[in-house]
């Protein structure tokens, strides 16, 4: 029955259509919205003149709408009989999302010290490896070497998955929260992101229509997608709106759930190329923690070291950086895309080892 529904590029679109529209409206509504709310009761970015360069203080509120444009696809997915998804498992990722966000938002709204914040990501992150995201992370790396003939390598896989898994979940949080620097850069950068995820998740839902899991992975894409570009119009140069840390939190975390059931395929391919796609804010935030390091700054203090900073400061337009970040945004999804889909495994981690040193070369 799915094998016949879903044979086809055109079949997949045409049943998936509702989600990313579902998304992406109730983001472009609401957006306003929370914006007015956000006005009225003065929950306001204000301007300084080291972090926050904005001329004015901007409304807060936007991850907000962004959640509640990905929490409709998620729904939508849910009630629609068409789309073969474990409705617990999408309704868990939708309790998940909505903590990670509650959290951004008193972030946003009363300041959180960040252990606290750390902690509470790590709660979160336990609480999708108990709904069955990330369980088998680590296999991976052991089914690609020898190990993984071995009978007892799946309790090698369950110790290793669960600080691995929270790493993921922990590191995609923090990486969209610390890309959320400048007008339309974090959304823009997600919503190309998540269209590279929709095309590795489309690409082996087509060769493989019974992989229930496959099809969860286009309804968090498509969800992400609608809702990140949703939010854009209102968050452009000059933005009406921020996200805050609600709205990036949410976004890395629901990346976080496609890298980590990439990984639980037990390709290592697939994991490579799902990491690859969201290698800018992986870049970014590695950039920004050595940078701190080096100079002897607290690690979780922010500051202008962040690489869409040094751009500004060396006389880039804030429209232009951004256009920079989409085209490098772009160049990962493509990479990790390609090399997934159409290379083979041994061949694909030179070309995303290739693509590492390419990055550190080019950041030195």
């Amino acid at each position: 029955m799915i094998h016949e529904a879903f044979g086809s590029v055109t079949a997949v679109l045409r049943a998936y259509w509702p989600v990313a529209l579902g998304s992406f409206g109730m983001t472009l509504v609401a957006t306003p919205v929370c914006r007015w709310f956000a006005r009225r009761h003065r929950i306001v970015d204000r301007p300084d003149d080291f972090l926050k360069p904005h001329k004015r203080p901007i409304p807060y509120l936007g991850g907000v709408a962004i959640f509640l444009g990905w929490a409709l696809g998620l729904v939508v997915a849910i009630f629609d009989d068409r789309i073969p998804v474990r409705q617990t498992f999408i309704a868990g990722v939708l309790v998940g999302g909505l903590a990670i966000m509650a959290i951004g938002l008193f972030d946003d709204i009363r300041l959180m010290a960040p252990r606290v914040k750390l902690v509470l990501n790590i709660i979160v992150g336990l609480f999708l490896l108990w709904i069955g995201a990330g369980r088998s992370v680590f296999a991976s790396i052991v089914h690609a070497t020898a190990i993984g003939n071995d009978p007892s390598a799946h309790w090698l896989i369950l110790c290793f998955s669960v600080p691995f898994a929270l790493f993921i979940v922990v590191g995609a949080c923090n990486a969209t929260n610390l890309l959320d620097g400048l007008d339309g850069l974090c959304g823009g950068v997600l919503g190309i992101i998540s269209l590279g995820f929709f095309v590795l998740a489309l690409h082996m839902v087509v060769y493989n229509p019974q992989d229930v899991a496959g099809h969860e992975r286009i309804v968090l894409a498509l969800a992400m997608l609608g809702a990140a570009m949703g939010f854009l119009p209102y968050n452009i140069n000059p933005a009406s709106i921020f996200m805050g840390d609600a709205g990036s939190m949410l976004l890395g975390l629901n990346a976080a759930v496609i890298i980590l059931m990439f990984c639980d395929i037990g390709i290592i391919r697939w994991m490579l190329g799902a990491i690859m796609v969201f290698g800018l804010p992986i870049a970014d935030m590695t950039l920004t923690l050595l940078r701190r390091w080096r100079n002897g700054r607290p690690i979780m203090e922010g500051d202008r070291s962040h690489f869409y900073d040094q751009l500004v400061d060396r006389g880039y337009t804030v429209r232009q950086v951004v256009a920079i970040s989409y085209a490098l945004a772009m160049a990962f999804a493509v990479l990790g895309c390609a090399a997934a889909m159409f290379v083979r495994t041994r061949y694909a981690i030179l070309i995303y080892a290739g693509a590492v040193v390419a990055v550190v070369l080019a950041v030195w």
